[in-house]
């Protein structure tokens, strides 16, 4: 600014007293932040803490000098030294300094404190010891830093799992925007600082065992918990690419279990992928429990009639991320009666037909709305009540979240949830005898530069891992 001196450190800035024109203002800028902004032990110097907070008015900058004793190099340094390390008492000691002088006082500033820095320790250059101990970046990319191994591998069956996190990238089941084949590494990179510590929030009430829950700290817990990585499903045949989903999660459930937790057998969350992958793990889960409850949230229904959305011109095209539902109630696997939607609120296709055949294949109905009418309570209580002790699968399609939270997903409906509504209410359901769960329908195209939507999906999945492992806590 004309007419004054700016004096700048550290993000701070203090005006002095009037200059003379045609003084190197930028020299002298540089010249009194330069050091603080390079080297960081002028920083942390006694000195400089000390200097920073001692800016004063009517024209004047000074520092309290460092007494420490052999750390104190400020005194060794001549008069343009001083200067050059934001030493200056007054502007007419800035006004007499030429340019050559405060190029010279910045090189022997450099100097001096290279010559007075304490020198870094180094770990022997053999030691290793703190190069494979994790860390938000560190390591192979695995949800939440968790162990990997070749879970699908038959040799690898003796190895024991008693959660398995496994990656589905699939989205040739969509009926608009794909992009979904590329969620699982994206939740998977929104997942690397999960492993900090236990959330202030988890849980509902200060009695829920949630609270205790850290599924990153073996010590709070003893299931061990392995990322399989993803399912190598194929683009080109979705017949083909679900049957090598549906092989890879029998083979996790070939695992032994690691038989300190009370569990018959792994349980699996899947990371999708559009949503016609739960029909996959609803199979699964059938053979192995019988018929299940699903709680199914997502903004729509997904029992469509294969007539009404595909076409049903062809086996190929009816199985969809709309229609799995129908075909997992049409099979079996669902309990009737004992199923619900929750956050539902996108148009029905026939709207009378639809709600029809929605409850022919089983379900009860949450809309994204009777949240601001029942609350969380009464929705919890409801299901509860309904579900009573059947074995419980919990799919989550990002699009429950308003677009707001969740944008990058492939079928968006305005009126979602909140992240905070939806995680109460995943929480809520401790107490439920839940055997598995998947999120799916994360799209990183659509998503925000913050990668929102990806993030969303970690901390579902984080409740997921809480709910399954409180159950034998």
């Amino acid at each position: 600014m004309r007419g004054f001196l700016h004096f700048i450190f550290l993000g701070c800035t203090v005006a002095l007293s009037p200059y003379k024109y045609g003084q190197d203002i930028m020299n002298i800028e540089a010249s009194a932040s330069l050091l603080d902004q390079l080297y960081g032990e002028l920083v942390d110097s006694k000195e400089s803490r000390e200097h920073k907070f001692n800016c004063i008015n009517e024209g004047k900058v000074s520092t309290t000098k460092n007494n420490a004793g052999k750390s104190d190099f400020v005194e060794d340094v001549n008069y343009n030294e001083r200067f050059a390390f934001g030493t200056f008492q007054t502007m007419n000691d800035l006004i007499r300094i030429s340019e050559t002088q405060q190029r010279t006082s910045r090189m022997n500033a450099h100097e001096k404190y290279l010559t007075h820095r304490s020198s870094i320790k180094f770990p022997e250059n053999d030691d290793t010891s703190d190069l494979f101990t994790g860390g938000i970046f560190g390591g192979l990319l695995t949800f939440g830093g968790f162990k990997t191994m070749q879970c699908f591998n038959s040799n690898m069956f003796d190895h024991p799992i008693d959660i398995a996190i496994v990656g589905a990238p699939f989205d040739t089941g969509t009926s608009y925007r794909p992009g979904a084949r590329f969620g699982p590494e994206a939740i998977r990179l929104g997942a690397r600082r999960l492993h900090e510590g236990v959330t202030p929030v988890r849980g509902n009430g200060p009695n829920s065992k949630l609270r205790k829950v850290n599924p990153y700290d073996s010590k709070s817990h003893n299931f061990t918990i392995i990322d399989c990585g993803d399912v190598p499903m194929t683009p080109f045949d979705n017949r083909f690419a679900l049957n090598q989903l549906y092989r890879a999660e029998r083979a996790i459930h070939k695992h032994s279990t690691s038989g300190k937790v009370d569990i018959p057998l792994p349980k699996i969350i899947t990371i999708g992928g559009d949503h016609t992958i739960t029909l996959m793990a609803l199979r699964l889960a059938y053979e192995k429990y019988g018929r299940i409850a699903v709680l199914h949230f997502d903004s729509h229904i997904d029992t469509w009639n294969p007539k009404i959305l595909g076409g049903g011109y062809s086996d190929y095209m009816s199985l969809n991320h709309g229609t799995f539902l129908h075909y997992a109630a049409e099979n079996g696997y669902l309990e009737p009666g004992k199923c619900f939607h929750l956050g539902l609120r996108a148009p029905y296709i026939l709207a009378t037909y639809d709600q029809k055949h929605d409850r022919e294949c089983g379900f009860n109905t949450i809309t994204a709305r009777d949240l601001d009418d029942m609350g969380k309570e009464k929705i919890v209580t409801q299901i509860k009540e309904t579900v009573g002790e059947t074995p419980v699968y919990v799919s989550v399609d990002i699009d429950v979240l308003d677009p707001s939270t969740a944008p990058g997903t492939g079928t968006m409906e305005i009126g979602g949830w909140t992240g905070r509504e939806l995680l109460t209410i995943l929480d809520a359901l401790e107490g439920l005898n839940i055997i598995g769960g998947d999120v799916v329908e994360v799209s990183p195209p659509y998503d925000t530069n913050s990668e929102v939507t990806s993030l969303a999906a970690t901390a579902i999945i984080d409740s997921l891992l809480g709910l399954l492992i409180v159950q034998s806590i």
